[in-house]
């Protein structure tokens, strides 16, 4: 079995092959195009026995992943911190393309539980949507803070109330106030207010495609109390498959709620994991946060844990980790209902 690793980059893949014993036996640089790909992929082929490592920059080696899938070759992800650690314990020394493409495929050889490249589904498009949703939200943010110094220096003590320049009505009514205003400042107020007006259209159709696509994708997970769509399809996005995590307790090292051991001599101790995928970390933090304040069994035992010495930190975190366990099992639960309404479908056509 010949692992071939991949380096890959925006212009240019080094793809270097090793042995089962991670002796280097061939090394190329191709384009990172379609046709460089094939190019790649034709001179793999000499080793009828192989798989792929590629380091998991997803931005910049998606493409090749995707076409190698649908290729039927076997794609490893690997860890950007794997490859770190085989560079240190290699004999070269430095960093280049192909000392990075050699690490990847020696970390792959170490490693044998790495994560299995499959194509994207429906996820990464709720995920795109997500995040783009983020960054007009960011964009309006921007733009508001800059229009209300226009209108304190317009219009001293007057400004609109906080949070409200997302409103129509607030637009409209400060467009009618700036119409006869003259000089620079004023026209820029209105050019202001026209983009938060069209920002704002965008990010709430935007959400209303989120919550539709949400809400057949994962029931389940919109289900849970404090779970809202914004907040499930931020979990649904970022997880993708949950049938990659082998437990409970593997969804919850990747996404930060599993505390990290720390021990000394016989002594077992835990420490606060601040690691893993912190946009799934924060959207768990949103729903414990919800179901602490209203009555049920999360402030039920919020209070019990406070009652036996937590503080309300360290109990948040329990409740946190929780919801990790729980959000896994609905989703392991749409996961099941979304495979067998396919296989219906297949079988019915």
């Amino acid at each position: 079995m010949v692992t071939v690793g991949v380096d890959a980059h925006k212009r240019t893949h080094t793809i270097v092959a090793v042995d089962e014993n991670g002796a280097e036996v061939g090394q190329r640089t191709v384009a990172a195009t379609s046709a460089g790909h094939l190019e790649g992929l034709r001179w793999a082929s000499q080793w009828p026995e192989r798989r792929w490592a590629i380091e998991d920059c997803r931005h910049l080696s998606r493409r090749l992943t995707t076409e190698l899938l649908v290729a039927g070759e076997a794609v490893l992800r690997v860890p950007t911190k794997l490859m770190a650690a085989a560079r240190r314990g290699a004999r070269t020394r430095g960093k280049s393309d192909p000392i990075d493409a050699l690490a990847a495929a020696r970390a792959a050889l170490r490693e044998p539980d790495l994560p299995v490249a499959q194509l994207d589904g429906p996820a990464r498009d709720l995920r795109l949507l997500v995040d783009h949703r983020e960054d007009l939200v960011a964009e309006r943010t921007r733009i508001e803070n800059r229009l209300r110094w226009h209108l304190h220096e317009l219009q001293p003590g007057e400004e609109p109330p906080t949070r409200s320049l997302n409103r129509h009505a607030t637009l409209r009514a400060l467009e009618a106030t700036l119409a006869g205003q003259p000089g620079v400042v004023a026209r820029l107020a209105r050019e202001l207010v026209v983009r938060c007006r069209d920002l704002t259209v965008a990010i709430n159709a935007l959400e209303r495609e989120i919550c539709e696509r949400v809400s057949g994708m994962a029931p389940r997970v919109l289900a849970l109390l404090g779970c809202g769509a914004l907040s499930a399809a931020k979990i649904v996005g970022e997880v993708g498959r949950i049938s990659r995590f082998r437990s409970r307790n593997a969804f919850a090292m990747h996404n930060g709620t599993a505390p990290i051991p720390v021990w000394s001599g016989n002594h077992e101790r835990f420490r606060l994991n601040r690691g893993g995928n912190r946009q799934i970390n924060c959207a768990l933090h949103r729903i414990a946060i919800t179901q602490m304040q209203r009555p049920g069994p999360a402030q039920d035992d919020l209070t019990r844990r406070r009652a036996a010495g937590d503080t309300k930190t360290e109990a948040i975190r329990a409740l946190r980790r929780r919801i990790s366990d729980e959000i896994y099992r609905r989703l392991r639960a749409d996961e099941a209902a979304a495979n067998t309404q396919l296989r219906d479908f297949l079988a019915a056509a």
